[in-house]
């Protein structure tokens, strides 16, 4: 589903203010992994994401997604074979708009746009269904601004919107670091079901080596540009924490000191 070959970003090439941050990255994801990452700050992680959905061109190195090769395609075209969730909650769903027309964006996505007025009470219906499954009692206020929601309704909405048209790919960039613990989880919760009953092919940044272990089939670890650990299967499911920290000392020959990480 996703291949990144020999994929390096730099930014301020050619000036005393140059950074290699991507560093030849391999990468191949399969249809229907769902890969959480990891690594300390300035590791790559948003990087990483940012260069597969064509917010950053990469210098060098190419880019395939589901079999097609985006490495030059800008982010819009991108656009359709990608859904992605940022860690700020306001950054998915339009403010001034209501729910049920932001939900109205992420249904029309990719579709023919006709003179029909409105949104159809079938249409309406249907978000109110998709809603209630969330139980975050947002089916009753479906004329309500998203600015007046809390955080992690707005997660919960942005993921629903994300993965309206099952998307090749689903990006989540620490999404939940911006939520307290109690909402932190619910979002969690969500999103594995929706990943699992949608059947989606994600990658899901976070700074919580406890989640990364335990959501998903395969862990990557990110240090100075680089892939240094890629654990999946039953080697995944019988690590804990402190392996995990003596695993990434072996790989990278230095101690983890990124307080949130080892706090979390």
């Amino acid at each position: 589903m996703l291949r990144l070959t020999d994929v390096h970003q730099k930014f301020e090439v050619g000036t005393i203010n140059e950074k290699h941050v991507l560093k030849g990255i391999d990468l191949h994801i399969k249809e229907g992994d769902f890969v959480t990452i990891i690594g300390g700050n300035g590791a790559g992680k948003s990087t990483m994401l940012n260069a597969i959905t064509g917010t950053n061109m990469i210098t060098s190195g190419t880019i395939t997604i589901d079999g097609n090769d985006v490495t030059k395609e800008p982010e819009y075209k991108r656009a359709k074979y990608i859904g992605r969730v940022f860690q700020d909650p306001r950054m998915g769903t339009a403010s001034d708009m209501s729910i049920e027309e932001n939900l109205a964006i992420a249904y029309r996505r990719g579709k023919l746009r006709t003179l029909k007025w409105g949104i159809s009470h079938r249409e309406r219906e249907e978000y109110r269904q998709l809603l209630a499954e969330l139980e975050l009692g947002l089916d009753t206020r479906l004329k309500d601004k998203t600015r007046f929601l809390s955080g992690g309704q707005r997660q919960a909405l942005t993921l629903l919107m994300a993965s309206f048209h099952h998307p090749k790919l689903l990006l989540l960039d620490e999404h939940t670091a911006a939520l307290d613990p109690k909402t932190a989880a619910k979002v969690l919760e969500l999103t594995v079901k929706l990943v699992n009953e949608n059947s989606l092919t994600a990658m899901m940044v976070t700074h919580n080596m406890r989640d990364a272990l335990r959501i998903g089939n395969r862990l990557i670890m990110l240090h100075n540009g680089r892939i240094i650990l890629d654990i999946s299967g039953e080697e995944k499911k019988r690590l804990n924490v402190p392996d995990l920290l003596e695993m990434f000392e072996k790989a990278s020959g230095e101690e983890m000191n990124n307080d949130r990480m080892l706090l979390s």
